[in-house]
């Protein structure tokens, strides 16, 4: 049973093409892995393509990007994970300097599951959102 997860509407100080420029290589992760609370994140890598985490209690996940549309998404799909799931952030251009995204996670959930994921998977969406909102894009 398909279930999606969205993350509210955040504005971007910095245009569409350059936040995309950003976030569909993943080699930029290593610009803000300071803010990443180790005690939430173990084992941590990515390439250009891909990420790789642990996360306790939820055990190894890995992602890779399965489709850029520039500048206005990025696709993922996991590749390691104890759930199927598709995660993907869209851009929207507001101004010439300021965009908006927002970020989706769709994910095959059993109601058990979902009753017990869905809370903490919300909270987690909204957390990578604040912490992309926070990117130094210039």
């Amino acid at each position: 049973m398909s279930s999606t997860f969205e993350s509210s509407i955040r504005e971007i100080q910095a245009p569409q093409q350059r936040v995309y420029d950003m976030l569909s290589n993943l080699q930029n992760i290593e610009k803000v892995r300071d803010r990443i609370p180790e005690d939430k994140l173990k084992d941590f890598a990515f390439d250009n393509d891909s990420i790789s985490i642990s996360v306790p209690p939820v055990g190894s996940i890995s992602m890779r990007i399965v489709d850029r549309e520039e500048p206005k998404t990025i696709k993922f799909e996991a590749q390691q994970s104890p759930v199927p799931f598709n995660f993907w952030i869209q851009l929207l251009p507001v101004t010439d300097v300021t965009s908006k995204m927002k970020l989706t996670i769709k994910a095959d959930l059993n109601p058990f599951i979902k009753g017990m994921v869905a809370k903490p998977l919300q909270e987690g969406l909204e957390k990578i959102a604040d912490a992309l909102q926070m990117i130094d894009y210039s």
